[in-house]
């Protein structure tokens, strides 16, 4: 029989008859209850055979059952739903557990790390206050030697200074000494000289005045003759 082409036609819930249903699934756990033999009646109703009918139902059962195995792959059932689930839980629950274990250790270690980097800043602070101090003392002795050596060093240029003073002070009084000593004893050669000269001159004139006297004699003595 040759297929005809029906009017549009428009179908209610009401004219279909659930008492012949026909079973079809994806699997042995899904199921799908539809009533072919409404649906092969409403066909013929609008102007298809029985045999056209049932072709058409048949290919709209294998359509929906390859549809229905499409959406039933990425479907699961309520206990699969449920089992996934507790396993979902109690992985977190372990995952929860191991990362609590872990914070704990990680946490415990971590207070061990700074309770050891804490001490080693102590130590450091105590060893940078021990050298601190250390410098200080150290600057101060030498500021104290330094300060005892320029104040030994003025005191010794002071007595060297003093010392200095004292010999220019005796220089010039054994110059003064000497000088005076000089002028004494060119005063005393001078009124020397002067007793000598005096004496050479008094001792001349009585040389002059005697032979002055000498030669009046012997002038006279001459003239006595002569006359």
């Amino acid at each position: 029989m040759g297929w005809r082409r029906c009017p549009a036609f428009s179908v209610s819930a009401s004219s279909f008859h659930y008492d012949q249903r026909k079973e079809f699934s994806s699997s042995e756990h899904k199921k799908l209850y539809f009533d072919t033999h409404a649906l092969v009646r409403l066909l013929e109703e609008n102007g298809f055979t029985t045999q056209q009918s049932e072709i058409i139902v048949s290919a709209l059962v294998k359509i929906i059952n390859s549809n229905m195995e499409v959406v039933y792959k990425d479907m699961v059932t309520k206990m699969q739903q449920e089992i996934s689930l507790q396993q979902i839980m109690s992985h977190i629950a372990s995952v929860k557990k191991d990362m609590i274990i872990l914070e704990k250790s990680e946490f415990s270690a971590l207070r061990t790390e700074n309770e050891k980097i804490k001490i080693e800043l102590q130590q450091l602070k105590k060893q940078l206050h021990d050298e601190i101090v250390k410098l200080r003392a150290d600057n101060k002795l030498g500021f104290n030697l330094e300060k005892s050596r320029v104040k030994e060093m003025y005191a010794e240029n002071e007595r060297r200074l003093l010392e200095i003073r004292s010999e220019i002070v005796e220089l010039h009084a054994q110059q003064d000494r000497g000088l005076t000593q000089t002028n004494r004893k060119i005063d005393t050669e001078v009124a020397g000289l002067r007793t000598m000269l005096e004496s050479h001159k008094l001792d001349t004139i009585k040389y002059l005045a005697g032979s002055v006297f000498t030669c009046l004699t012997i002038a006279l003595g001459f003239y006595r003759l002569w006359i």
